[in-house]
């Protein structure tokens, strides 16, 4: 392999494992609080949380009220969330 290809090797794995971490402290962050909602609820909310509200990780409140003030640009699965329907 030559010394272009390990770089871009070593950079995927890098991203690719900073990008894991980042779930799962997000998922430790939702879970971490007493009314974070099911797996299910913090799975349909994730995508719109990394969207949306980034700037208030790693702490689930401020989260969780980012996305009750974006209620309407929240995709059907997290809206489902809010309006008690998942």
């Amino acid at each position: 392999m030559n010394p272009s290809g390990k770089r871009f090797y070593f950079t995927s794995l890098a991203i690719v494992s900073l990008v894991i971490a980042v779930g799962a402290l997000c998922d430790a962050a939702f879970a971490a609080t007493k009314d974070s909602g099911t797996r299910a609820q913090r799975r349909a909310c994730r995508p719109d949380a990394f969207r949306l509200c980034s700037a208030y990780f790693p702490f689930p409140d401020p989260v969780k009220e980012c996305l009750q003030r974006n209620k309407r640009k929240l995709s059907p699965s997290c809206r489902a969330v809010f309006e008690g329907r998942l």
